[in-house]
């Protein structure tokens, strides 16, 4: 039986979509890298420093919180 009608209301774990605004460089734009932390960063900001964020072209460290967060080639 499922009756959703007693279940209290939960947080939605679909993505939001539409544009996100780079903590970076502040434009808006339609894709950016995100950390849990809220960390969001676009993907020409990324390219100019992922140098400083990644050591192995797999993974970036936010540097807000320091959390590690994958590329998605792997």
């Amino acid at each position: 039986m499922n009756d959703t009608a007693n279940q209290p209301a939960s947080r939605s774990r679909r993505r939001l979509k539409g544009p996100k605004v780079c903590h970076c460089c502040s434009k808006e734009v339609p894709f950016c890298w995100s950390c849990r932390c809220g960390f969001l960063i676009c993907q020409e900001c990324m390219n100019e420093n992922v140098w400083g964020m990644s050591c192995n072209g797999i993974t970036w460290q936010c540097p807000d919180c320091g959390g590690q967060n994958g590329f998605g080639n792997q």
